[in-house]
């Protein structure tokens, strides 16, 4: 898990100067604090530690703890009010079995490959401290980077080289995994902020916890483990960005996903020098990227990643798969968008991406017309656009979407829903180092025509595109959007709205002129576009975007500061009023 981080440090500064000889052999072992008394601790003492509140079951600053096992490599400490009321012979088997465990395997393992942890350290105790308390159901364990200063630094640290373990989690078939994953951190802190001064960035510092299960064989039997959890986190929500963590599961889960596929075709050597590294984050990678003789940067191993994990499949290339045998039949699913299989249909999409963010969207249907795809993203910045096409035999093509200066681009596929069964598009923030937090927008629309339709249907749906292009363009440069001509059923415009509209209303005429006027408000009103005639949920959201825009004409006379999504009188009278209802 996250560690908790320094909050204040107090930096000692002229500690020594101007004292005698005798008074400097004093004010030393001050300063050093309790790394110069190590004593040996015994079963059945109790001590009292400060933990992390944030993780803590009843939010407790501290907790009093009695240890129960001691090992070569550690001790084991349990919250007394926990430990006093657990079937300790159970609990005694659970620690016993970790400890082992940690002494034959953990310890020498991960110090071999990664470094070692400050040791003998601040408490001058090679033994490293578990505590062991009870936690939030969702806390698997933690570390603490506090506990690695003195209490003149900070003065909630518990000055030992130590990592917390959930209560709940002691007797699980992954207790050795989250063991290994928090003394992972141990070793980071040693090997970056106490060597090189400093700290690893949190997303890098948890990908490569998130590994240390792996690489110890704990995820073999994938069914129940480590890993297992955290596929399912990942597919709940694949998409944000791998650098800005937020500390969610979800965070771990696309982590997690990410170093399994950079070590499986570039090797542990890539976890193992960006730590032994000044470098952190990215950078760190990209470092050990070129150590190892690589050619392609991160920005190119995320691309692939975010490639691989829609198709997986080695038959397309190795960087396409996962070579680790429980990741093999893994496959992410795409959001699904639906084109109609007759008729003509235009379907547009606007969303927002940071920086390290895997976006995937999938286009299936379209009954065999000619698809045409078009995608614009904000100008400032720079978009990568891979796009996968699938046949109906299976097969897949992958390839790059070319953009302009402007971030605009099309692409047009025939005989789309016969003999290419679907279109998946994976817009992307193109490459740079630093950890930028700012969303980009960008939106792509969708068109399907069928050679039946002939060539005025063709020249309609191009006329609509550079409508939409117009609109976006006018949208981003805060003018007044372009009128579009207005709607005619026979010889008559579509007429002013007369009664009040509101969501469940289906086959309405009423309905079908609201939603051409919503339509010409532009993507930020209603994006989806579409006219049919039934008040669903995309209508009823876009009155809210409409009434909240003109919030002073319709919701403050009546003393609402947000909008209803209820198309009453204030609402009517100020779509009448502005101009044609297209």
């Amino acid at each position: 898990m996250k560690e908790k981080r320094l909050s204040r440090v107090f930096y000692i500064t002229g500690c020594l100067s101007g004292m005698k000889k005798y008074i400097l052999i004093i004010v030393i072992s001050l300063c050093l604090g309790a790394s110069s008394l190590a004593q040996a601790e015994t079963v059945g003492e109790k001590r009292v530690f400060f933990v992390d509140q944030n993780h803590d079951a009843t939010a407790r600053e501290k907790v009093t703890a009695v240890l129960v096992k001691v090992t070569s490599k550690v001790y084991f400490y349990a919250d007394e009010s926990w430990w006093n009321f657990t079937s300790q012979s159970e609990a005694h088997t659970a620690i016993n079995a970790l400890g082992a465990e940690f002494d034959s395997t953990i310890y020498p393992v991960l110090t071999s490959k990664f470094g070692q942890e400050a040791s003998p350290g601040i408490d001058g105790d090679r033994n490293i401290t578990i505590l062991i308390h009870q936690m939030k159901e969702d806390s698997g364990g933690y570390f603490r980077s506090n506990d690695e200063y003195s209490k003149l630094q900070v003065t909630d640290s518990n000055e030992r080289e130590m990592i917390y373990i959930n209560a709940n989690s002691i007797k699980s078939s992954i207790a050795k995994s989250l063991v290994a994953h928090e003394f992972t951190h141990l070793i980071t802190f040693n090997q970056k902020n106490n060597i090189y001064g400093v700290q690893e960035e949190d997303w890098l510092n948890e990908a490569r916890a998130e590994y240390a299960p792996t690489l110890l064989g704990y995820n073999d039997v994938y069914n129940g483990s480590y890993l297992e959890k955290r596929v399912q986190y990942f597919s709940e929500k694949p998409t944000g960005s791998i650098v800005d963590w937020q500390n969610t599961k979800h965070d771990y889960g696309r982590a997690s996903l990410l170093v399994h596929y950079l070590v499986d075709h570039y090797g542990i050597n890539i976890l193992v020098d960006s730590l032994h590294s000044p470098k952190t984050g990215v950078e760190s990678i990209n470092y050990a990227l070129q150590k190892n003789n690589n050619q392609e940067g991160f920005y190119q191993v995320f691309s692939d990643w975010v490639a691989a994990v829609l198709l997986n499949d080695c038959d397309y290339g190795k960087r396409y798969c996962y070579l680790d045998k429980n990741l093999k039949d893994f496959y992410l699913s795409a959001s699904i968008n639906f084109l109609p299989l007759t008729g003509t249909t235009t379907l547009t999409f606007a969303d927002n991406t940071k920086l390290w963010s895997g976006n995937w969207y999938k286009i299936i249907g379209g009954g065999g017309g000619t698809l045409k795809f078009y995608f614009e993203g904000d100008a400032k910045a720079s978009f990568k656009v891979p796009y996968i096409t699938r046949s109906q035999s299976g097969a897949y093509a992958v390839n790059i979407l070319s953009l302009d200066k402007l971030q605009r681009g099309e692409v047009v596929i025939k005989n789309f829903g016969k003999d290419v069964a679907s279109l998946f598009v994976l817009p992307l923030l193109q490459n740079t180092i630093t950890a930028d937090t700012n969303s980009r927008s960008f939106f792509w629309s969708v068109s399907i025509t069928r050679e039946q339709e002939g060539a005025t249907e063709i020249q309609r749906l191009q006329a609509i595109i550079e409508d939409l292009k117009q609109k976006i363009a006018a949208i981003k440069a805060g003018l007044p959007l372009p009128q579009t001509p207005p709607v005619v059923s026979g010889s008559a415009v579509c007429p002013a709205l007369n009664s009040n509209l509101y969501f469940g209303l289906s086959n309405n005429a009423q309905v079908s002129c609201l939603q051409q006027f919503l339509k010409s408000q532009g993507f930020g009103i209603y994006p989806e576009g579409l006219i049919t005639g039934n008040f669903g949920n995309l209508t009823k959201n876009a009155v809210i975007r409409f009434q909240e825009k003109y919030k002073n004409d319709i919701l403050g006379p009546v003393g609402l500061t947000q909008g209803t999504g209820f198309v009453g009188a204030m609402t009517r009278a100020k779509i009448n009023a502005l101009p044609k209802i297209n």
